[in-house]
């Protein structure tokens, strides 16, 4: 979403003035990919986790800011709905346990939290999407009251020039509108960080972009929406759909919408983000003092604002970062494919899998990518979300293949290949790749386990039944037991 701002209005010269900064960032960037030293040496990865807040029967808890002053803890922060919340956990090298510290930290800051925002009616939830949301809570008073939320809201919808419609069709129909972005709040997700070098982005751009597939096949955790059993990952949809800045004029024009997957396997990263400026028009035109070019000429760091902002403003699924730390610059892939949940222990397992499999790929002799279209990558991409871990996928030198099939003979041993190379201790590879292994052998993720729990319950009435089982989930979610071994 970019920092903070102020609510305002944009003039024409605002946006003119701005595109101009944009460009001059851009210019700025190029020269610090050929001239500047960027912070390599010893990557970190990062880790965050969006969440979201119902109260004792499970319907949603509109109680963010209540929430956050009670859990009283910086890591946490406010997110685009009064239903939600983010954990930051601090970064770490998982050369170090990093794996393990992400989970011990993740457990023990969610216990803390839970325990303190459940005295104000608040109780965490790590799901996609919200199963208990109703029509009513699609509506502009639940969004957060921060002003970033409804300028953002407001520039989507004028750029519009109409309301949001979302059509999305699964095992059954949901057709809707509405008049803010709040339908993306439903959308709650895990965000993966992983920190390259200039030379070596590309490689783990490409290389997140050919496994997001995979990711949702294994990891899909969101099955219902407003009532509606829809794909298993209803997540990509409903993003696609809930920041569409694109009329269907525009639509059938071809321009490209905000959410993104991509086009095409890049060479470097200036091909991402001149993309972005080429393509996207700004958001939030928003338009900062700092020279770039003379910060850069003087010696020191820009922190290209205008460049972050309207990076922040298009959501590709695996986004890159420009990002600077203690007066040095680094880049990041941040990795946003995946529902939140349903436990701590499936959540870092899927990190395990996601951070060892493309340091293997971005490292490998003969790419992936070279072997593989982007269109095929793409089609896989929309089939494991609406599918789940029942999806079948292309893949280079197999052809059409069971997406557990192939993560248990073939990608497993890649994404253990890629934390031995990373540094990871065997036993903590073993622990998480195996619940990984485990979820492909049984057939069980997050989205397959409530949907299959939904069954059971066919006789209820569908809110009644969508609450009874949230309940469950959410029991079982703080016993930290992964999710295949729940039935």
């Amino acid at each position: 979403m970019g920092e903070d701002v102020d609510s305002q209005e944009f003039s024409r010269a605002d946006r003119t003035r701005h595109r101009e900064k944009v460009r001059r960032c851009l210019d700025v960037f190029a020269r610090m990919l050929r001239d500047s030293r960027f912070d390599t040496d010893d990557p970190m990865t990062g880790l965050e986790v969006e969440l979201n807040l119902v109260d004792a029967l499970g319907d949603p808890a509109l109680r963010n800011a209540a929430a956050l002053e009670a859990i009283a803890d910086p890591d946490f922060q406010t997110e685009l709905g009064q239903f939600n919340i983010e954990i930051n956990v601090p970064p770490a090298r998982l050369r170090e346990g990093g794996l393990t510290t992400f989970e011990e930290s993740l457990r023990r800051s969610l216990n803390d939290a839970e325990a303190k925002s459940a005295a104000v009616g608040a109780h965490l939830v790590m799901i996609g999407i919200l199963p208990t949301l109703t029509g009513e809570h699609m509506d502009p008073a639940s969004l957060s009251p921060n002003p970033r939320y409804k300028l953002l809201s407001e520039q989507i919808l004028a750029a519009r020039g109409e309301d949001i419609s979302i059509s999305i069709d699964g095992p059954e129909r949901l057709g809707t509108t509405a008049d803010s972005i709040v339908p993306e709040a439903a959308c709650t997700s895990t965000q993966f960080h992983v920190q390259t070098s200039p030379a070596d982005f590309a490689s783990y751009w490409n290389a997140s972009q050919a496994v997001s597939a995979i990711q949702l096949a294994v990891g899909a955790n969101s099955p219902y929406l407003l009532g509606k059993e829809l794909w298993r990952e209803t997540r990509i949809p409903l993003f696609e759909q809930a920041t569409d800045t694109r009329s269907e004029e525009l639509k059938a024009q071809g321009v490209r919408p905000r959410v993104w997957f991509g086009e095409r396997w890049v060479t470097s990263v200036f091909d991402l983000f001149e993309e972005n400026v080429r393509y996207f028009p700004a958001l939030l035109p928003i338009t900062n003092e700092e020279d770039p070019l003379a910060v850069l000429e003087g010696g020191g760091t820009p922190n290209l604002p205008e460049l972050r902002l309207h990076n922040g403003t298009i959501y590709r699924w695996n986004r890159p970062v420009y990002d600077v730390a203690g007066g040095v610059p680094h880049l990041r892939v941040e990795n946003r494919v995946l529902a939140a949940g349903p436990t701590v222990a499936d959540t870092v397992a899927n990190a395990a899998f996601y951070f060892g499999l493309v340091r293997h790929l971005a490292e490998s002799e003969r790419p992936l990518w070279s072997q593989m279209s982007f269109s095929a990558a793409e089609e896989n991409f929309h089939v494991a979300a609406r599918q789940g871990i029942e999806a079948d996928v292309y893949w280079p030198g197999v052809g059409q293949v069971r997406a557990t099939e192939l993560v248990l003979r073939r990608l497993l041993p890649m994404a253990r290949a890629g934390l031995d190379a990373w540094g990871v201790e065997g036993a903590e590879s073993d622990r998480l790749l195996g619940i990984i292994e485990q979820r492909c052998s049984t057939g069980v993720n997050g989205a397959e386990w409530f949907a299959r729990r939904m069954g059971e319950r066919a006789g209820e009435e569908r809110y009644d039944a969508l609450r009874a089982t949230l309940l469950e989930y959410r029991g079982r979610m703080h016993t930290n037991d992964p999710v295949h071994t729940w039935d």
